[in-house]
């Protein structure tokens, strides 16, 4: 195999709330008539499978490169799924009041499978917030009766955000994102999400359907509010399952990416190209989520000030 950066086609999701900033900021390419809330951009699920949009896999899935690549681009056995889901979030108006399950409610519940994330705020239009975890003190009980009169929100912290900030959301945590926001999310392989409440919305005339009761066994209602941590620079997530960097390079510098470990890096603005002796060159621009193979050796030059999530598993 030649080992080369990998970039992928993405998976474009119509929802409800969603909207044009994935167009307007991203220069993302679906028809203006749709309202795409999720760009899921690297993905490994059975019915999700994110294709490769460069070099001579282009139209091969991941999934059928890690069959027969895997030490070279994971440097480890590929156990599917994939261990990353990548998506772009673009919330034009609030999404539902969710949470999903750890491994422990999976196991109880005989169904689903384990998703913890993290939201990087890319934009974020005035008085724009999200809600992460419930208020000190809240019970099952408690919250279970607000889902029933519908003031369940009330019980949720909410959060005013800016561009910049990285938020983290254990597996359990009850959350839901506001309107007005595009975001980066990293997270688990996991389509798992059991819905609480959604404001009251129809859809096609009817109700969205809820979750409650795998809901209430999944939110940690003793959760401890030190685990949604917020982190600006640096390291910003540092959990199990995942590591996530925030890098800042500046026009015409260059950083060097050594063998070993497989590096995903999802460009949250600025343009450059990555370049090896054994390879194309690949170009990359503000939007775009590349994997760097674990056996890939190589340089990122930087045509403008950037700034990209590096994440590793």
């Amino acid at each position: 195999m030649n080992i080369y950066p990998l970039k992928f086609t993405p998976i474009y999701k119509e929802l409800i709330w969603g909207g044009h900033k994935l167009n307007n900021i991203f220069g993302k390419d679906f028809p203006a008539d749709k309202k795409i809330g999720e760009s899921w951009e690297l993905v490994d699920l059975p019915n999700d499978k994110s294709q490769i949009a460069n070099g001579e896999f282009t139209g091969k899935t991941l999934s059928e490169l890690l069959e027969k690549y895997s030490e070279q681009i994971t440097g480890k056995k590929y156990i599917p799924p994939f261990g990353l889901l990548i998506k772009f979030i673009d919330a034009a108006d609030v999404l539902s009041v969710q949470v999903h399950p750890d491994t422990e409610t999976v196991k109880k519940l005989g169904t689903g499978s384990l998703k913890t994330e993290c939201w990087y705020i890319i934009d974020a239009e005035k008085g724009a917030c999200i809600y992460k975890g419930l208020k000190s003190g809240t019970t099952r009980q408690q919250f279970e009766q607000s889902i029933k009169d519908g003031s369940c929100a009330e019980l949720l912290n909410k959060v005013a955000v800016k561009p910049g900030e990285c938020h983290f959301l254990p597996a359990g945590t009850v959350h839901a994102i506001g309107a007005g926001l595009l975001i980066a999310e990293i997270q688990t392989p996991s389509d798992t999400t059991y819905r609480v409440f959604d404001w009251n919305r129809l859809q096609n005339g009817k109700p969205r359907q809820l979750h409650i009761e795998q809901a209430l066994e999944s939110i940690h209602f003793n959760q401890n509010p030190n685990e949604l941590s917020v982190a600006t620079s640096g390291r910003l997530v540092n959990c199990d399952y995942f590591k996530v960097d925030k890098i800042k390079a500046a026009a015409n510098s260059s950083n060097n990416t050594a063998k070993g470990i497989m590096k995903v890096l999802v460009v949250i603005n600025g343009n450059g190209q990555i370049i090896s002796g054994n390879s194309q060159p690949v170009d990359f621009s503000k939007g775009e989520t590349i994997l760097l193979p674990a056996a890939f050796e190589g340089k990122i030059n930087f045509a403008s000030d950037t700034t990209y999530l590096e994440t590793i598993i």
